[in-house]
């Protein structure tokens, strides 16, 4: 398993405290919040005020991160964004399925929510850009995981894993292996409880100038068992509209 670093877990943990709480707090709040000493929640904290990421609104009444964020943020997606088509595809699959949708990429062993659409239903899949969910257990990332060479996948799927996370987790890299053939010769990837108990999907892999994307419509069991392969074939119908011309190389 990787080794977590624990300075840059701390900087991240902060950064959603704050998206959060949406207010400026205190060295001791933070401090007994996190259970951190006091002297390395000082050091963090002007560590990043030097470096201009945190400031205080008010003189002694607590530490805020300031706009910088925002700005590396849209920097970064302005350097590498989704493009139109594929923010078009999320809206009208939001508007087919009423279930939460999303684009997600690879990050290791991992799929990475890039942009999401959540269901207005009270119960729903719950979900914000930047989850991350198991490439073996899930329909996005099997759908994923279908797009690379077979020596690449079969490496990463060593490496993987394989906790019983619901009823519908595959339990090695043979049972993956086999439910990827078996979902590139059916056109879509599902799961049931495969990694949420109670939760199902479908997914189709989305290959966008080199990038290796999936799309996957997500929701209760109860609500969208039934209606999986409906779902399915509305996904597919709606990839084939919006994406037809960006799955291309870009040299193409």
């Amino acid at each position: 398993m990787p080794t977590i670093v624990k300075q840059a877990a701390n900087v991240l943990d902060l950064l959603e405290f704050f998206a959060a709480q949406g207010r400026p707090a205190t060295l001791a709040e933070l401090a007994d919040h996190f259970g951190w000493p006091k002297s390395s929640t000082f050091n963090l904290i002007v560590t990043l005020s030097e470096r201009g990421f945190l400031y205080e609104p008010r003189p002694r009444q607590g530490f805020y991160p300031t706009p910088r964020l925002q700005v590396l943020a849209q920097d970064i997606a302005q350097a590498e964004p989704l493009a139109d088509s594929l923010q078009e595809l999320l809206r009208e699959l939001a508007a087919l399925s009423s279930e939460t949708v999303w684009l997600a990429g690879p990050a290791g062993m991992h799929a990475v929510f890039l942009s999401v659409i959540e269901s207005p239903h009270a119960i729903r899949y719950t979900a914000e850009p930047g989850k991350r969910v198991p490439l073996h257990a899930t329909a996005t990332g099997q759908a994923i995981l279908s797009q690379m060479p077979a020596r690449r996948r079969a490496a990463m799927l060593r490496q993987a894993e394989y906790r019983r996370y619901g009823s519908g987790t595959p339990m090695s890299a043979e049972e993956v292996e086999i439910l990827i053939e078996q979902s590139l010769q059916r056109g879509w990837f599902m799961s049931a409880s495969s990694y949420s108990p109670d939760l199902g999907g479908v997914a189709v892999p989305l290959s966008i100038k080199g990038r290796m994307l999936a799309a996957t419509i997500a929701g209760p069991l109860f609500r969208i068992e039934a209606s999986l392969d409906i779902l399915a074939a509305r996904l597919i119908e709606a990839v084939r509209q919006h994406c037809s011309d960006d799955q291309a190389p870009e040299n193409e």
